[in-house]
């Protein structure tokens, strides 16, 4: 489905703040950002999954959706235009970002993307050493320069893409209330994502 917003001065125009959407921002003196850019009810789980890899370790920030169920994806701006200011002055400060993503496919894969090639090798042994299936995807690459997830110091970052298969395994359920409650394979592929950022 196509934006219905172009970037965030043109959402904010419509959606409200504490309404719509909310930002949840919390900056670390850390090299690393995480971030979930189509939080909450947009790509569910996403917020959840960033802000656990993120811990007391990393920056973390989310944009999150709390609409209604069917009105959340109104507020999905791709990666290459989300310029919320927050986020951009999070990720401008970082020498790298992981930027979690979902998708609707019920497959249990992680797409990796992104332009930091070292910790992508690094986050692909990882994932699969716990048993995750990995993929690259031709047209969910994340090369883009203005990628948010790039747009930090070094100009490179880390872009996972998990589908809503490998997300459900992660919670009770993929509502707001389900998602209070993790599962094991929640906390093995963030234990992955974090070993990666950790030990490099």
């Amino acid at each position: 489905m196509r934006d219905r917003y172009k970037s965030f001065a043109d959402l904010s125009r419509s959606e409200k703040s504490g309404r719509d959407f909310r930002v949840v921002c919390r900056a670390r003196p850390a090299t690393l950002s995480v971030i979930a850019i189509h939080g909450g009810g947009i790509e569910p789980g996403t917020s959840e999954i960033a802000d656990a890899i993120a811990h007391d370790n990393f920056s973390f920030y989310a944009f999150e959706g709390i609409k209604g169920p069917t009105l959340n994806r109104h507020l999905h701006i791709t990666s290459h235009r989300f310029d919320e200011p927050d986020c951009v002055k999070l990720v401008e400060a970082s020498t790298t970002a992981i930027a979690i993503h979902g998708r609707k496919s019920e497959r249990r894969v992680v797409y990796l993307g992104g332009r930091d090639r070292r910790a992508l090798r690094i986050l692909r042994a990882n994932l699969q050493a716990r048993g995750f299936c990995v993929r690259v995807d031709s047209n969910l690459q994340g090369r883009k320069p203005e990628n948010i997830c790039n747009r930090t110091k070094s100009g490179m970052g880390v872009q996972l893409e998990i589908t809503k298969g490998l997300r459900r395994s992660f919670f009770r359920g993929l509502s707001s209330k389900g998602r209070r409650h993790k599962t094991d394979r929640f906390r093995e592929f963030v234990a992955a994502v974090r070993k990666a950022f950790l030990d490099g």
